[in-house]
């Protein structure tokens, strides 16, 4: 039987501090400023998650101020529309990715071309061929743009009523058109293939070239990684990357990681990381308050496993249950998760409002509140800039 690897013990307290430098929240300006620094930022994360929740600034633009204190949202038009070095497409979720990544998410635009999107089924090809024809003539659009659809019935409650907007969605995923703008939440479709200037799309990456890219970008964000964390939300993936993980092991590029709180869950780690960061001393480090929908939360069971805080996104939970408010921001100090605050952006009144302040973890020791708290209000401050600029 061939000798197995002996894990790398690993504190949580190590673990957090890979993660905190893995994720760059234990400096405070990895990236610089302007467009550049934000195409830097998602090139290192590997994806930056969209969605629609405006009660806060926007996740996306949140969590690149996260890492970016000089970040305005106009660096990511610029990023988007003009440098044309990040696109929209479907990770776990909606997000933006490196334009030099494009060939990777190739295959599965293929494939709903092949095979359809099963979120667009109704779509219809008259309607499909009219946006098409519209975008060919008339150049980029928006849903604003079509003025004659006749409205039909929703099949889910996210799902618009207009066809044509369904059928921009399905040539969003099989490919055929990118969003080349965003106004808050209003895309411009434009063709793929227009936007970027090209005569014909990258080719596809080979399978085997994306369990690496998949293996890779989690490595390179998160530091310390586990199968769940590098195929998140994504279980078809986990054969082929546990199998490389395994052949990585065999060449020592990787190590087990045998991580505190872990249990039977593997983890593993590239040898020089645990060498340079397991015992970096984060705990003077920068203040941040983070987006629920943050590289560092959104996995909620491994940044359990990390900080012991479970966050609970309660926008969805009836208000008599909510423990931490509707829209709560986990609050980072240094190397720790000490507060949950709900706020909510009074935009006619200029105002960010304090809903609602939970102390967790090390917070929740009252001696040790006083110097958080200090802290945690001059972040405030500055967030609230962020929130009422633009």
């Amino acid at each position: 039987m061939p000798r197995t690897t002996k894990p790398h013990l690993l504190t949580k307290l190590e673990a957090r501090r890979i993660w905190l430098h893995a994720q760059r929240l234990d400096t405070s300006e990895p990236f610089g400023a302007g467009p550049q620094a934000v195409a830097a930022a998602v090139d290192h994360l590997g994806y930056v998650q969209i969605d629609t929740i405006h009660v806060i600034e926007r996740c996306h633009h949140h969590i690149l101020y996260s890492r970016i204190p000089a970040y305005a949202r106009a660096d990511l038009r610029q990023a988007q529309s003009v440098d044309k070095s990040v696109f929209e497409y479907w990770t776990h979720a909606l997000s933006y990715v490196p334009a030099k990544d494009f060939r990777f998410f190739v295959p599965a635009m293929r494939e709903h071309r092949r095979e359809g999107h099963p979120w667009f089924a109704s779509v219809k090809p008259a309607d499909t061929r009219k946006v098409m024809r519209l975008l060919r003539r008339d150049g980029a659009l928006t849903i604003r743009d079509i003025e004659d659809d006749i409205l039909t019935e929703k099949e889910h409650l996210w799902q618009s009523r207009k066809p044509s907007k369904r059928a921009l969605q399905l040539a969003f995923y099989t490919g055929e058109v990118t969003i080349s703008e965003r106004t808050g939440m209003l895309k411009t479709y434009e063709l793929m293939t227009r936007h970027f200037g090209w005569d014909k799309p990258p080719k596809p990456a080979p399978s085997a070239e994306i369990t690496a890219y998949l293996l890779d970008r989690a490595l390179r964000s998160q530091g310390v990684v586990s199968l769940d964390s590098v195929c998140h939300l994504d279980a078809p993936s986990k054969p082929a990357v546990r199998r490389l993980i395994e052949a990585r092991v065999r060449r020592k590029e990787l190590v087990p990681v045998a991580l505190e709180g872990a249990g039977k869950q593997e983890h593993w780690a590239r040898p020089e990381v645990l060498e340079a960061n397991g015992t970096a001393d984060a705990s003077d480090g920068p203040v941040h308050i983070l987006s629920p929908f943050d590289p560092l939360i959104i996995q909620r069971k491994r940044t359990e496993l990390f900080f012991d805080y479970g966050h609970r996104f309660e926008a969805y939970v009836p208000k008599e249950k909510r423990l931490f408010g509707y829209f709560a921001l986990p609050v980072l100090v240094g190397e720790d998760i000490v507060a949950a605050i709900d706020l909510k952006t009074d935009r006619q009144n200029k105002k960010l409002l304090l809903q609602k302040w939970s102390w967790v973890g090390k917070g929740a020791v009252r001696a040790a509140r006083k110097d958080y708290k200090r802290r945690i209000e001059e972040e405030l401050d500055r967030f609230e800039r962020f929130q009422l600029a633009e």
